[in-house]
């Protein structure tokens, strides 16, 4: 899935990107870390992985079930 940089943090090898629809996604260290980066600008198209966290009905208030997106890959897009 591609995105754009929003936000890096280089102490912490953190931040968030922007999906398409202008959804804010945060990722961490281990998700820039995996992708073999140094550096991150906002406004740099990634390529980011995915998966999704199922949450237990106390971490949402409505039940067991639910999910949660979650960065595991942040990489620079090439074409």
């Amino acid at each position: 899935m591609q995105a754009t940089a929003y936000t890096y943090d280089p102490a912490t090898r953190s931040g968030s990107v922007l999906l398409d629809d202008g959804t804010p996604l945060p990722f961490d260290t281990e998700a820039f870390d995996a992708g073999g980066l140094r550096l991150l600008r906002p406004g740099q198209r990634v390529r980011i992985e995915t998966e999704t966290e199922t949450l237990t009905g106390t971490e949402t208030g409505t039940g067991a079930g639910a999910g949660r997106r979650r960065i595991t890959l942040v990489t620079l897009q090439t074409f």
